[in-house]
């Protein structure tokens, strides 16, 4: 056990977020998905409201500090975000009247969530609060698409990073999250990632023959790409060094996949490591009722869990 990480930084982490956890969440109306610059402020109220909201806690709680933890300020976001409605396949809406070769609208919602965007949102409010003036909507859309896109830029929809590894390998290239899985003692998965185009049914936007072409190109890319994945036997024996705000990807067995589902970890009032989340089942953002280790136990073909940490 890491006696240093226990006794300091999980007891300063507590302090931030005993009372998070149990906040109510501001009632706000279901709103859509948002593309940067495509509607007017006042079409965006709830979304903004939200993002004011958000950023304004931080701030007073003084989690935008730099001082303190960028994941510190991303459990808090996480927590805020409990009770919002999970919506599926949120970021490729645009498909069904759109060209998956032009370029790719910048979706932003702090009103409703898959399992990415929620990540992605956390993490970048908490980067938003830190900015220096007036935390804005157009600073955090450039937050969102620093992680969303490879290399940061966004262009059609080849360009977004859909397998969780390589968004965080990519993050973990650019210093915007760090992959802890070899700290932690993560193996390695050398299994080829051909999920999406071995399911090209599954996705819209493999129906255009390029698409689907550029998208094998880039599966076939990633396979010397080395991926650390800690088992989930041994979760227990590490969860003293997962932090709060640390992002969760949950590894399966399923062939051709590296990941199922992500999530945000944090620490209840009494220190028990659980993790917050749009449940793919449905419904809305919750903590898990149980610890991280029970809750991959009990996911089906999980076969343990990959975690980044925003920096």
């Amino acid at each position: 056990m890491n006696t240093l990480r226990t006794r300091r930084a999980m007891i300063g982490d507590l302090t931030y977020l005993a009372a998070a956890l149990t906040l109510p969440t501001p009632l706000l109306r279901r709103f859509g998905s948002r593309a940067l610059g495509a509607a007017t402020p006042a079409d965006l109220d709830p979304d903004l409201a939200r993002f004011d909201g958000w950023t304004a806690d931080l701030r007073t709680e003084q989690l935008a500090d730099r001082s303190i933890p960028l994941g510190i300020a991303t459990a808090r976001i996480a927590a805020l975000a409990v009770g919002t409605p999970y919506e599926a396949h949120l970021l490729d809406a645009y498909l069904r009247g759109g060209d998956a070769l032009a370029t790719e609208p910048l979706t932003l919602s702090l009103t409703r969530f898959d399992c990415n965007s929620f990540v992605e949102s956390c993490v970048a409010v908490a980067r938003a609060a830190r900015a220096g003036g007036q935390p804005t909507w157009r600073g955090f859309g450039r937050e969102v698409e620093r992680m969303r896109y490879r290399n940061g830029l966004r262009g059609d929809y080849t360009t977004r990073l859909h397998y969780f590894s390589e968004w965080l390998a990519d993050g973990d290239n650019r210093s915007l999250i760090r992959d802890v899985g070899f700290a932690l003692g993560g193996v390695e998965d050398k299994r080829l990632l051909r999920f999406m185009t071995e399911h090209r049914d599954s996705y819209v936007a493999l129906a255009d023959d390029r698409v689907f072409k550029a998208m094998k190109e880039m599966e076939h890319r990633l396979d010397g790409d080395a991926r650390r994945v800690i088992p989930t036997a041994r979760i227990a024996q590490v969860e003293d060094r997962i932090q709060n705000g640390d992002v969760i990807g949950f590894a399966t067995s399923t062939p051709g996949l590296d990941v199922t589902h992500c999530a945000i970890a944090v620490r209840d009032s009494r220190g028990i490591l659980r993790v917050v989340h749009p449940p793919t089942s449905g419904g809305n953002v919750q903590v898990s009722r149980v610890s991280l280790p029970e809750y991959v136990a009990q996911l089906r073909d999980a076969t343990g869990i990959m975690v980044g940490r925003p920096i």
